[in-house]
């Protein structure tokens, strides 16, 4: 090939370049699947420390279950008010960090989708 060709302009190269780029691509798709899938499946489960509260949640933060262990009666309701919202920030706080360790796994860091994922996450201790 002569040295003043560009080479998208070359068909063989060009060629070459579009078939490596349309494998990329379906390396992304398929990794992307993968994420959505264990994101669709993640749950967290957090229990304050007094065992009043349990919480469940999804990878949204929605939360999916709560349950009140025996003590529960025996406290004032504003405590266990405080309590279930503590709970389920932290619970929150945790799904937050394995959403990002997901993402991050999957399609990885220097992926600019990863990147405008991991800015719409909510802040966990000392990431933005």
């Amino acid at each position: 090939m002569p040295s003043n060709v560009e080479p998208l302009l070359e068909p063989g190269m060009a060629l070459d370049r579009i078939a490596a780029w349309r494998d990329d691509i379906d390396a992304l798709v398929t990794r992307t699947r993968a994420m959505s899938d264990r994101l669709s499946v993640l749950r967290v489960t957090t229990r304050d420390p007094r065992r009043l509260v349990e919480v469940t949640i999804d990878s949204q933060g929605a939360l999916m279950d709560i349950r009140f262990g025996p003590d529960v009666a025996r406290h004032d309701p504003d405590v266990l008010a405080r309590t279930v919202m503590s709970t389920l920030r932290d619970a929150r706080r945790q799904a937050a960090e394995q959403t990002r360790r997901i993402i991050l796994d999957s399609i990885g860091p220097d992926s600019v989708a990863a990147r405008e994922m991991l800015s719409r996450l909510p802040s966990v201790e000392g990431r933005p």
